[in-house]
């Protein structure tokens, strides 16, 4: 543990949801918990996996990690949903299975969470190759520009990736629950409540390596025009959805 974790007083839940990760989620949990207190967590809710995930989760043997097994698959946006329901942080993180992250980030996406309600970062990515949109990287924001994020991220040009994000625990009660409607690209829906709450800043830098392979969630490769345009729809959708909450919950300040 770093000696910066050690004495930050923030509690830290890390959520992650896993699915057949055999392959890396020993690797990518090594990277996050030396960065972890005492007093944070990694809450990991497993999709019903068929391969050896749980048994290489619970032979890391930390008390830090607390494992849900889920009796069915119900697919990554469920996962990450009830994640987030039972994580007792101050402030949330989300992790994919199958990344690295760098040392330092969790106390440099803390600290920038200070002043505002949810940080999105960049990346490196290894492994393989990015299309052109996955390759796009983030600028600084101001909460001013709350609106013209909220229209690039439904575009899909601005690049929010849930493994990038951190976000405080004020942000839970209009973030849950997830638009049943919203059934894949959580990371937007996310996006959307912290914008719409006037609370998002961008972190230019690269937090965390991300392994790009057949497998990755997001790698979709060219999808059916019918498939593209209903997935725009369901997330204009969840943006009007996150600036009515906002609304009728009321606004919630970052200022800390």
């Amino acid at each position: 543990m770093s000696s910066q974790a050690a004495s930050r007083a923030v509690t830290v839940s890390v959520c992650m949801a896993t699915y057949n990760g055999e392959k890396y989620v020993r690797e990518q949990i090594e990277s996050i918990l030396p960065q972890l207190g005492p007093h944070d967590e990694l809450v990991i809710v497993d999709d019903a996996s068929r391969d050896t995930t749980v048994a290489i989760i619970r032979a890391l043997d930390d008390t830090r990690i607390v494992v849900h097994e889920s009796p069915r698959n119900q697919g990554y946006v469920r996962a990450f949903e009830r994640a987030i329901s039972v994580a007792r942080g101050d402030v949330i993180f989300l992790s994919d299975q199958d990344d690295i992250w760098r040392p330092g980030r969790v106390d440099r996406m803390v600290e920038a969470l200070r002043d505002s309600l949810l940080v999105v970062s960049n990346f490196a990515a290894f492994g393989g190759s990015l299309t052109p949109v996955q390759a796009r990287r983030l600028h600084g924001t101001t909460p001013r520009r709350w609106l013209a994020n909220v229209f690039w991220v439904w575009t899909g040009l601005r690049p929010y990736y849930g493994c990038c994000m951190a976000f405080r625990r004020e942000l839970v009660d209009q973030l849950l629950p997830f638009p049943a409607y919203v059934t894949e690209t959580h990371d937007q829906w996310i996006g959307y409540v912290g914008n719409a709450n006037r609370g998002v800043v961008h972190l230019t830098e690269d937090t965390i390596d991300r392994r790009v392979h057949a497998s990755n969630a997001s790698a979709r490769g060219n999808r059916p025009v019918r498939v593209v345009l209903g997935a725009r729809v369901a997330m204009a959708r969840a943006a009007a959805e996150a600036m009515r909450r906002s609304r009728r919950r009321g606004r919630i300040r970052a200022a800390s």
